[in-house]
Formats: C-alpha cells, structure tokens, sequence
C-alpha cells in the first residue's frame, strides 16, 4: 500500500508531477539526439572534405571512359592509384582546387565521402 500511497501523493502535488513530465521529455529528447548523431553524413563538396579522408575508402569517384562511353564508380583508394604519380593534380584535389582529373582515356570526377 506504501507504494500506492507514493503515487498518489505524487499525482496530488503538481510540482512532482510536472518534474516527472519534463524528465521524461529531456531523456526522450535526449534520445533522439542520439540517434541524429549517429547518422550518415556525406560531403559532397571537395573543398570541405578533410585531405585525410579523400583517398580512403570512405570517398567515392567517378570514372568515365571516354572509348566506352561507359560509367563506374570507385573509392579513394582506387582513384589515388588512377592518379599514379601525376603530383599537380594530387595537390589540386587535396588543396579543394579541382574535383576531377584526366587518367588516361579516363575521366575520374570527386562524388561524395562519407564522414
């Protein structure tokens, strides 16, 4: 009976009442916020992706051919290796200067990395 008596007091007083309310709203809010945060999020901008991050497997490519007229996609670890030792266009995709680079009879263009 003790419990219920607990109860009850706590519905009579308002203050209680409401305090319990708010606390259940901020935990669920808080919640909430957790799972905003743990989303996805691409950057699709090559100015703002982080130079660490461009060459990962986190990033993804274009790659046109330009015989085949065909279309696939890579990541950065595979478009670094397009690169090879062209040094120009490698500071001017990490410096954000330029979001594509010719390789060959290939068209390799910055899509998105994910952070």
């Amino acid at each position: 009976m003790k419990k219920n008596n607990d109860i009850e007091q706590i519905l009579l007083n308002d203050s209680a009442f409401e305090q319990a309310v708010k606390t259940k709203i901020e935990h669920d809010f808080k919640k909430e916020l957790e799972k905003k945060s743990n989303e996805i999020v691409y950057i699709t901008n090559i100015k703002d992706v982080p130079k660490g991050k461009l060459f990962t497997k986190y990033s993804t490519f274009e790659v046109i051919n330009k015989n085949s007229k065909t279309k696939s996609y890579i990541n950065g670890v595979q478009a670094e290796g397009y690169l090879g030792s062209n040094v120009t266009d490698r500071i001017k995709l990490l410096a954000g200067e330029s979001d594509s680079f010719v390789s060959g009879n290939s068209y390799v263009k910055f899509i998105k990395v994910k952070v």
